[in-house]
């Protein structure tokens, strides 16, 4: 093992300066990544949340610009955050220097050679007494409450889970709280694994809803979002670095649709919490159909599949009871 020594200074010129002590350096990925997960992690975000980042929203989803039913405005000022949109609120600003190598934001990423990011899954649990109001400020303060190593196909994985409450400015109690997690490999992993087979879904449906990711539908959800992961933009980068077919749909635009066919169904509905995982990639051109059982009154399970039947995504909503 590399050893470091410091010679000790004479008596009369011995300054305790923390160089003076150096700590044995990790030397192995796991010793260097146990370091990094114990090293507190936590982001505060403040935004105002726009009426006309809503309207840019709004145009990019195919459940609200018209195509599927009568373009229908978003809110109006004061009045309360459509379901999910929060997803486009509240990122960060990073130069593009400190981007990661594929574009992506580096914060709660761990250290190298988990490098490819997916979206793994989450939770969102709203407060309908106190909602967030279209053009007020509010803020999004995250913490990392777990990582977790996982073994699949000998493969490890890193799954690092974000702990976000988004507060509307002036108030104590968080409007919605979310849980977000991500996944993380060696770079070296291969993809062509994928997909996964998922068992134990429904053999028929109570409504479904169908749309294909467009480019354009993914560039300007990667613009609304502030996201430059290449993954979402550059077909050459997803295939030939990341070993994909072609560009992936964002977990959290697939979170959202599946959110938008449940309020298509049921319009007047006011949700309380949605639970939700991704199980396979899903990628741009490709037909997607969101499909829904409901459970019971207030309970829809929710799954996605595209034309090849790859399941994406898998969730269950709660609704308030009425």
């Amino acid at each position: 093992m590399l050893k470091r020594t410091t010679k000790l200074l004479p008596l009369l010129q011995r300054r305790f300066y923390p160089e003076a002590f150096p700590k044995p350096l990790p030397e192995t990925t796991s010793e260097i990544l146990a370091a990094w997960i114990n090293t507190p992690k936590y982001q505060t975000l403040t935004d105002t949340l726009s009426a006309d980042r809503l309207s840019d929203l709004y145009i990019t989803l195919p459940t609200r610009d018209g195509s599927k039913k009568p373009y229908e405005p978003p809110p109006k000022l004061s009045e309360p955050l459509p379901y999910g949109s929060h997803f486009v609120f509240f990122h960060p600003r990073n130069p593009d220097r400190v981007l990661r190598h594929d574009g992506a934001d580096g914060e709660f990423c761990p250290p190298p050679p988990y490098s490819r990011r997916m979206w793994a899954g989450g939770s969102i649990t709203w407060d309908n007494d106190n909602p967030l109001l279209v053009g007020k400020n509010a803020v999004s303060s995250a913490t990392v409450p777990s990582v977790e190593e996982k073994v699949y196909q000998s493969t490890t994985l890193v799954y690092v889970t974000q702990n976000i409450e988004i507060t509307m400015e002036g108030k104590t109690r968080p409007s919605v709280v979310e849980q977000r997690s991500h996944a993380y490999s060696a770079a070296h992993t291969e993809a062509g694994r994928l997909p996964r087979e998922f068992r134990g879904l429904p053999t028929t449906f109570d409504f479904t809803f169908k749309f294909t990711p467009t480019p354009t539908m993914l560039f300007r959800f990667s613009a609304l979002t502030f996201n430059a992961h290449q993954i979402h933009l550059d077909g050459n980068y997803a295939r030939l670095k990341e070993g994909y077919k072609e560009r992936l749909v964002h977990g959290p635009l697939t979170a959202l649709m599946m959110l938008e066919a449940v309020r298509l169904e049921r319009p007047d509905a006011r949700f309380t919490s949605f639970n939700y995982r991704a199980r396979n990639p899903l990628v741009v051109n490709r037909a997607i159909s969101i499909n829904g059982v409901w459970q019971d009154e207030n309970t829809v399970e929710l799954w996605c599949v595209d034309r090849a039947g790859v399941v994406g995504m898998t969730g269950f909503l709660e609704l308030v009871p009425k």
